[in-house]
């Protein structure tokens, strides 16, 4: 017969026979001894430094050192909100020490009020300071954002370069219409010279970005967007897509050198110089050279006259307003405004308006009758 016996916790424990042949017991985890935490973070501290030294070694931020106009205002926009953001945080985290440190529970000499409810000077000061903040930052907010607004054109008695910028997979084709030449993964342009950039993708969604002379715009099938940039000192400036994009996305950037305006045209004569035309037939082999490594600059003497157009209207079809078919409708009974001007902002391509002459007959009945279709597919 068996009796179990329930031996409470603390009254025994497990034996081990020596050397000797007396039981010795277990060592127990609290018999062990341990690395006083005082000692642990002696040891760990400079550790810590040293590796965060290291890691910041290779950080520079390419945003808090703009070399253009509108990198600068937007680094003063940057500054000055979060400037405005720490008033409030940095005093509520000197409070929040402050109270805990002072009524801690073996500060005696602390006021005691536990049926303390109400502060009419505390409310004051805890809504009025945010508010006031939160108003200063909504019009500072308002101005910005239409004096940075991308599709602003830059204020200068300089004439703007022109640079057609289209997103293949992995590179960036950039056409200079008026200068009838064409490059991959390169840039140039004179210092103190506004940029109007004419930005579209053939392929899937990207971001053009060139962080030291300021704003980031996407790139869209089908679309064209819109920025304005200008350097104010010589150099050369990383640029990439800020938008994952596939497999060769890690390698997709490219230089943007803002150089003298003698130095520009001789960059110019030096690419005017190459023999290798940029029309649609060399643009189908670029496209289908989807490369997964850095694609290589490449110089192109001439360029097709209305290639960006062409670009952007291929992946548009009849749809030319966000779904609306016009084969279905009546072009007069739209009111489109400039010709050439698309919805939201967005330019569409010369020819993306024109309509066959026999669709010009159309009555409003057929218009009627037809334009539903049109729609339904949009959801508009």
């Amino acid at each position: 017969m068996f009796v179990l016996c329930a031996v409470p916790p603390g009254l025994a424990q497990p034996a081990l026979a020596g050397g000797d042949g007396r039981e010795k017991a277990f060592p127990t985890q609290l018999d062990r001894p341990m690395i006083p935490l005082k000692s642990l973070g002696r040891w760990l501290r400079p550790g810590l430094l040293l590796a965060l030294s290291v890691f910041m070694t290779g950080c520079s931020s390419a945003i808090l050192a703009p070399k253009g106009q509108v990198g600068h205002d937007q680094k003063t926009l940057l500054i000055t909100a979060t400037v405005l953001m720490l008033l409030v945080v940095v005093p509520v985290i000197i409070m929040t020490l402050t109270f805990a440190w002072k009524y801690r529970a073996s500060n005696t000499k602390a006021r005691y009020e536990p049926k303390w409810s109400h502060s009419t000077a505390i409310e004051v000061v805890v809504w009025s300071i945010p508010c006031m903040i939160v108003l200063v930052l909504a019009v500072l907010t308002w101005r910005s954002s239409h004096s940075l607004d991308p599709y602003r054109p830059l204020e200068s008695e300089t004439k703007p370069v022109v640079i057609e910028a289209i997103s293949l997979d992995w590179k960036w084709l950039f056409i200079y219409p008026e200068e009838n030449i064409a490059t991959v993964n390169e840039i140039t342009f004179p210092v103190n010279t506004p940029l109007n950039f004419k930005i579209t993708s053939d392929s899937v969604m990207n971001a053009f970005f060139i962080p030291h002379l300021g704003s980031m715009i996407y790139s869209m099938t089908g679309m064209e967007t819109k920025l304005h940039l200008i350097a104010n000192e010589t150099g050369t400036f990383p640029g990439m897509s800020s938008h994952y994009s596939g497999a060769g996305f890690s390698k997709m950037h490219f230089d943007a050198n803002s150089v003298t305006p003698e130095e520009y045209q001789a960059w110019l004569a030096k690419v005017r110089a190459q023999s290798t035309p940029m029309d649609q037939a060399a643009f189908a082999a670029l496209v289908d050279d989807k490369n997964h490594d850095w694609h290589p600059v490449t110089y192109f003497g001439t360029t097709e006259t209305g290639l960006f157009d062409w670009v952007v209207a291929r992946h548009m079809g009849d749809n030319q307003h966000y779904g609306m078919d016009h084969k279905a409708m009546d072009h007069k009974a739209m009111s489109h405004g400039a010709a050439g001007e698309s919805h939201e902002g967005h330019e569409m391509p010369a020819g993306a308006h024109d309509m066959p002459a026999e669709h010009a007959g159309h009555t409003a009945d057929e218009h009627a009758a037809a334009g539903h279709a049109g729609h339904a597919g949009s959801g508009e």
